[in-house]
């Protein structure tokens, strides 16, 4: 073991500036396999594989080695499907802060200009804002720990124009919807042309759609927009606490539908770069101004149902809203959010026995 450590393992005694520093990123003798002039030759077929897989890395070079490939990135030799991700770099994460909190610019569009999930976005947004204040208020902060921890991870850095920017991850994933979870028979004709839309009206065991209705299309652009945009006339099914909208298709659901548009203009307007990002700029300013109207609703909606009394001299304001008591608000169990009244005298889950306390699933 010592011989090791004093022979090839003295390569992880430090970290490696800039950079991973994992054992699957060297072969047997300590040296480096993307590092410049490093051969194989005496190593075996699993080295040179390797070797050729760190050749080929995602982007330039920092000027001293190149960029870490994906075989650089297991820290497991035994576990080869576990593959470090990376983290934002300062520079990134100050660029997503300026273009949404001082260029005005929207969560969705910095979305797809940066290759960043809007969930992080926003998340990077609060945060970068929240070490702002603390640096304003003169509160400690822990860079050089930040520093050393960003050596040794994989990061993803701010590409300059005119680079193309790196993607941080997939900002169309789609979770798979309980819905869909069983496996359902469903007797079709070979005649009748069966689409997403149906499949999704089946999984929602909603009617079947009208004879007129059969076989539009539901992923151009016009019809996406309809949906996306006005998400309220959404057929819903069931009654009570069980309604629920219709399952929509995939080509909906994604958290950027207008990208599905922007695919068809390639098609369409092949020859046509401008009109193409023109034609993207205004879906994205329609989306947003669609999701604005549709918030500004809500909230009046809410301040019509509230009556808000404030007594003179008085820093306090008070909001008073008609509670109804019904099995519509109550629900089965007597624990409906909407008749805070009627649930006070049912015991909460946590006081009973053979209960799973635990969170068991992620509402996204």
């Amino acid at each position: 073991m010592f011989a090791w450590l004093n022979g090839p393992g003295a390569v992880f005694k430090d970290p490696l500036p800039g950079s991973t520093n994992y054992l699957t990123a060297y072969d047997r003798r300590g040296k480096l396999l993307r590092a410049p002039g490093t051969s194989t030759s005496s190593e075996g077929p699993d080295s040179r594989k390797q070797s050729e897989e760190a050749g080929a890395g995602i982007g330039g070079t920092d000027g001293l080695l190149p960029r870490e490939s994906r075989s650089d990135l297991k820290p497991f030799p035994l576990n080869p499907h576990f593959v470090s991700q990376s983290v934002l770099s300062p520079e990134l994460r100050n660029e997503i802060y300026e273009q949404v909190s001082l260029k005005g610019k929207s969560v969705r569009a910095v979305s797809v200009l940066l290759g960043v999930d809007m969930r992080r976005v926003t998340a990077v947004v609060r945060l970068v804002a929240l070490e702002k204040k603390m640096i304003k208020e003169k509160k400690p902060l822990a860079l050089p720990y930040a520093r050393a921890v960003l050596q040794m991870l994989p990061t993803t850095p701010l590409a300059k124009p005119p680079e193309t920017p790196i993607a941080h991850e997939p900002i169309n994933d789609l979770p798979v919807h309980r819905l869909t979870e069983p496996q359902i028979f469903y007797p079709v004709s070979e005649s009748r042309k069966f689409t997403r839309v149906d499949a999704g009206r089946v999984f929602s065991a909603a009617p079947a759609l009208p004879r007129s209705e059969e076989g539009v299309p539901h992923n151009t652009p016009e019809a996406i927009a309809k949906v996306t945009h006005h998400p309220r006339n959404i057929e819903r099914v069931g009654k009570g606490i069980e309604e629920e909208q219709v399952l929509q298709p995939a080509d909906v659901r994604i958290p950027h539908p207008h990208l599905v548009a922007f695919e068809h203009d390639h098609v369409t307007y092949s020859g046509e770069a401008k009109l193409r990002n023109e034609r993207f700029i205004e879906r994205l300013e329609a989306q947003d101004a669609a999701e604005a109207e549709s918030k500004r609703i809500r909230m009046q909606k809410e301040s019509d149902l509230t009556r808000h009394v404030r007594p003179a001299e008085s820093r306090f304001e008070f909001r008073f809203r008609d509670v109804v008591v019904s099995r519509q608000t109550t629900g089965r169990d007597g624990r409906g959010v909407d008749a805070p009244g009627r649930r006070y005298g049912v015991p909460h889950n946590d006081r009973k026995r053979g209960v799973v306390k635990i969170p068991t699933k992620v509402d996204v």
